[in-house]
């Protein structure tokens, strides 16, 4: 490393983007999400292992950022779908090249 590149520093917007990508359970939520439209019951089989209560904290959070929406159905019993945003669309290449490394690499 550059005693030039030493003293930089890491760009804001890329540790926000990191911080919301690094979260456990996000990228996988994310990889189920590209597939379209999905019902919390859909994600809890698509990625065992993480709790009910994470799901929820994590899709709150998706929310909150815009990269998702929840989507509410008035039928009885309510249905209510999860899809990304256009902001969350546009995640597509990161979360693929990530699975591509993963592929590859691990």
């Amino acid at each position: 490393m550059s005693q030039e590149s030493a003293g930089e520093q890491i760009c804001p917007k890329y540790e926000c983007a990191m911080n919301i990508l690094g979260k456990r359970w996000t990228g996988l939520i994310l990889h189920v999400l590209l597939r379209g439209a999905v019902r919390f019951k859909d994600i809890r089989e698509m990625v065992p292992h993480m709790s009910d209560k994470m799901l929820s904290e994590r899709l709150k959070e998706l929310e909150e950022l815009e990269i998702l929406e929840r989507k509410v159905f008035p039928e009885i019993p309510v249905r209510i779908e999860y899809e990304l945003t256009t902001k969350g669309k546009d995640l597509r290449p990161v979360i693929e090249s990530i699975h591509e490394w993963g592929e590859k690499w691990m």
